[in-house]
Order: structure tokens, then sequence, then C-alpha cells
């Protein structure tokens, strides 16, 4: 992709939850409505910014929509990682002490 941001790819975007598309969606807005700012007070050095954040927000759309008709798989949520019990050191001390006693027996 030569136009846009690198971390806003197709690909990148389909790993994203819905939650953080919509915070990807806010962010971009905001970053448009400032180089819109910064372009009418003429300040902006960069035009080509302005069309690349356009194409994210439209990216980011475009991925949304396809959630919702089912074009597009929505990412299974990130499980948190089951906490292996733990053993108490008192059964540990008792296992040592069996095995002891058995090999002393």
């Amino acid at each position: 992709m030569a136009i846009g941001s690198k971390n806003l790819a197709p690909a990148e975007l389909d790993s994203f939850e819905d939650s953080r598309l919509t915070d990807e969606l806010r962010r971009a807005k905001e970053e448009l409505f400032n180089l819109r700012f910064q372009s009418a007070t003429g300040q902006l050095e960069g035009h080509g910014r302005v069309r690349a954040v356009k194409r994210d927000i439209a990216r980011i759309y475009t991925v949304m929509r396809e959630r919702e008709l089912g074009i597009r798989a929505t990412p299974a949520p990130a499980a948190l990682p089951e906490a292996k019990p733990k053993r108490s050191r008192k059964k540990a001390d008792d296992t040592a002490a069996e095995t002891a006693t058995e090999e002393t027996n």
C-alpha cells in the first residue's frame, strides 16, 4: 500500500476487534479535522496526507460494513490464559517425605 497509514493495511484491520476499529476511526477523523484546519489556515505542508487519511477512514468503514453483512469474519476475542493451579508447598514437602521414606524401606 503506497498511500495511507502503514498500520492500517486491510490485513491488519482484519485482526482488530470492533472496539479497536471504532477507536481507529475516531482517531482518523480527528486527524482529518486537524489536517483540514491546517489547510484552511495555510499551515499544511503535505497535502497528500489528507488523501491518505480519507482512504484510511474509507478502509475502516469498509471493514466494519463487511463484518455487518457477514462477508468478513469478526476476530474472536482474545482469551485470557488459564492459570495453572498452584501446588502448595505442603503437598510438595509431603511427596518428598514419602519418597524419602520409601527409599529407606
